[in-house]
């Protein structure tokens, strides 16, 4: 978990980045912004800049394709700025000019780059400097009521910064250098142009921890149930909905993921477990991410997955039937008269 409470600035500069294909510029500052004698702007920044990191579960490395990590730009500034190499502004300013240089996409937008430096932020129950850069690109207009001689007045202000909706921000924590920090990221721009701040600018990687091990192999199950296992079982929606229920359950009650006892008390067909053990063997090599034969299950990835996880009979435009378990009692069959199907419900309660 992130906590910013106890979290304090130690510098702040902001640049402006234009958009390098549309012959726009970058402007850089010279001077940081004295934040610590004003304690209310204070108050205001660390809440527009960490706010959003609040819930954030996902926890990123820096990387680069050539496994080189110092080929990323990102990466090596920030080592030289934490080791004491490189000044706060020269960091800064070779930020924002990397930052330009991957401003290569015509519908990204010019905006102010703002970058600081923390003190005592905590992740994952450990406090550590950090490195803040956050980048607004959408303005907004506000009405501003003040009280004058006659009672009150109303003027507004053109091209405000909304406190409540960061575009893009990245945290990089002081800590395991050698495996590339670890970084926490938003980004909440749609659209193609999206993928150039966690892409091209900053060149992100999931942290492989149990958070994304329960994630993934929740996510692989789903897909295998849903899209491979009726290629080879003959298996109705009833059929695939209880394998579903079965998972879920699995992953609500256990602490920790045991890959046979897994595959035996959810899946059980011997055929139907390797099948689904070379279907994560492939998304495995595809998007080189092993899996663990055991981990401690993430309890907010399974909450975030869970709503993924369909448990619906949709029968025409008619019915829907919610299974939320005990499949026997569910009875599929077909009306030969009527030349339709049917399913039949056992039950001891109405409510």
């Amino acid at each position: 978990m992130f906590f910013h409470q106890d979290a304090s600035f130690l510098n702040l500069i902001i640049h402006h980045v234009g958009n390098k294909s549309q012959d726009e510029y970058f402007t850089l500052s010279e001077e940081e912004v004295d934040v610590k004698s004003d304690e209310i702007l204070a108050d205001l920044l660390m809440q527009y800049f960490m706010k959003p990191f609040a819930k954030a579960n996902e926890v990123y490395r820096f990387y680069h394709p050539n496994d080189t990590l110092d080929l990323n730009e990102v990466f090596y500034f920030s080592r030289q700025y934490f080791k004491g190499e490189l000044g706060f502004v020269e960091f800064s300013k070779s930020i924002a000019k990397f930052l330009y240089e991957v401003t290569e996409h015509p519908k990204i937008k010019s905006g102010e780059l703002y970058v600081v430096a923390l003190d005592n932020v905590q992740l994952e129950g450990e406090e550590h400097k950090a490195i803040g850069i956050f980048k607004s690109e959408n303005k907004e207009a506000y009405l501003k009521v003040y009280t004058e001689a006659s009672g009150l007045g109303v003027n507004y202000e053109e091209k405000a910064i909304n406190i409540n909706k960061l575009d893009k921000g990245v945290v990089i924590v002081n800590v395991e250098e050698e495996e590339g920090y670890k970084v926490l990221c938003v980004d909440q721009t749609n659209g193609s142009e999206a993928v150039y701040w966690k892409d091209d600018f900053l060149k992100l990687k999931t942290r492989n921890d149990n958070y994304q091990q329960t994630g993934n192999l929740m996510k692989v199950y789903k897909n295998f149930v849903n899209d491979k296992i009726d290629e080879v079982f003959d298996m109705d929606k009833a059929d695939k909905i209880d394998l579903m229920n079965r998972s879920m359950n699995y992953f609500k009650t256990k602490e920790t993921f045991v890959e046979d006892e897994f595959n035996e008390e959810v899946i059980g067909n011997p055929d139907a477990i390797s099948l689904f053990k070379d279907y994560k063997s492939n998304f495995e090599d595809e998007f080189e991410t092993p899996f663990q034969s055991n981990f401690d299950i993430a309890a907010p990835a399974v909450k975030k997955m869970a709503s993924s996880y369909k448990s619906v009979l949709k029968l025409d435009k008619n019915f829907h039937i919610y299974v939320h378990g005990k499949r026997e009692l569910l009875e599929k069959g077909y009306d030969e008269d009527k030349g339709m199907n049917y399913y039949k419900l056992y039950f001891e309660n109405e409510d």
